[in-house]
């Protein structure tokens, strides 16, 4: 009897802990596009710039929900699971300031994934410019990537995944299953970690990820956070650090699609970094924010990432540590695969379905 007392005393003081999470919101249409959204970014208050992954580039006015799209775009590669990907603004962007992007494009017959920058003139994307072409040299279309972050030391990072060929992870030579790391002028930072060694690539900021979709610098811990694609379940957040390992394909919590067997040696190896979390089955994630609070105020901090195969918004909340401690699941009646994530200026969530929709969380206060 003592036993049950205490464990029913334990669930009540957990009570207000729980309840603290819980927030009243609704889902409000946006605007609808033709094509896969992949992208958003907040230019104004009141204007997005959202990508297509069939090549376009397109601009949303959240007030009156119309859209047009841009010219001014070079020729993307819209291959497989390529095409235009991320775009994405410094915190402090103002009008005719660099506009970032990364999307596949054909170099010496491999499609790649590359980051650039243009500016928004007259409706038009102008001074388009590539800042590296990444080396990957598959001609699979598979695992581009590609996210991009911004850090408060004037970086720019962005991911780029195994490209289907697992062992490239692993090899430094290629940027294949890394994330980068450049100065926002894209020169190499000088305190790269692989900056003198000569059997890597310098532009590598950490390697052993599989297909990052989701990357994002949180200010407030200056924690650069990330979430990557598992195979057959193993989809993993983790908190990235500069030259660290996180094990794809020598270590994965995912199967093998052709049978159920684990992938590589096991689930952990000394030298290799654990997943602050990992979800077994895949969500298969799209994108990853940490909250501000500014709308939600008892979200914040908390990780939020999109899921495409199990469509719905994955709220994750985290203690003190940084550790992942609690899981609610959001608009699972949508029944949409959620692609890209955003909070804009007035803390309010947009996100974007892989049918064309472009749709917001706000606060119900009815």
């Amino acid at each position: 009897m003592s036993k049950i007392l205490l464990m029913l005393a334990l669930l009540v003081s957990l009570l207000p802990t729980l309840s603290q999470a819980a927030e009243a919101f609704k889902t409000e249409p946006v605007a609808e596009v033709s094509g896969v959204p992949w992208g958003l970014a907040q230019l104004d208050e009141n204007t997005l710039i959202y990508t297509l992954r069939d090549g376009n580039v397109g601009l949303l006015n959240i007030k009156e929900g119309s859209t047009n799209l841009l010219e001014g775009l070079p020729k993307v590669a819209a291959y497989g699971q390529g095409g235009m990907l991320d775009v994405a603004v410094r915190p402090d962007y103002r009008k005719g300031d660099w506009i970032y992007f990364t999307y596949s494009k054909m170099h010496k017959g491999y499609p790649e994934t590359t980051l650039a920058r243009a500016v928004l003139k007259d409706g038009k994307l102008a001074d388009w410019q590539d800042l590296l072409i990444t080396k990957a040299q598959s001609k699979s279309g598979n695992h581009f990537g590609s996210r991009i972050a911004f850090d408060d030391e004037s970086h720019i990072y962005f991911g780029v995944g195994d490209r289907g060929e697992r062992d490239s992870a692993q090899d430094l030579k290629t940027h294949a299953g890394t994330i980068i790391r450049l100065n926002i002028d894209g020169s190499v930072p000088e305190d790269n970690p692989f900056i003198n060694n000569k059997k890597a690539l310098p532009e590598i900021y950490s390697y052993g990820h599989r297909n990052p979709q989701g990357l994002m610098f949180d200010a407030k811990t200056r924690q650069l956070w990330e979430v990557e694609h598992g195979p057959r379940g193993g989809d993993e957040i983790n908190k990235v650090a500069a030259g660290k390992n996180y094990g794809w394909p020598i270590i994965s919590y995912g199967k093998e699609y052709w049978g159920p067997l684990s992938v590589g040696e096991g689930t952990k190896k000394a030298g290799m970094e654990q997943p602050v979390k990992q979800y077994t089955p895949s969500i298969a994630p799209g994108s990853l924010i940490i909250y501000s609070g500014k709308a939600f105020p008892k979200w914040a901090g908390d990780i939020f990432v999109s899921a495409l195969k199990l469509r719905h918004i994955n709220r994750i909340e985290l203690n003190d540590s940084g550790q992942a401690i609690a899981e609610t699941r959001l608009i699972e009646s949508q029944d949409e695969r959620i692609r890209d994530l955003l909070e804009t200026q007035d803390g309010y969530i947009y996100f974007s379905t892989d049918s064309g929709k472009i749709m917001r969380l706000v606060p119900d206060k009815s």
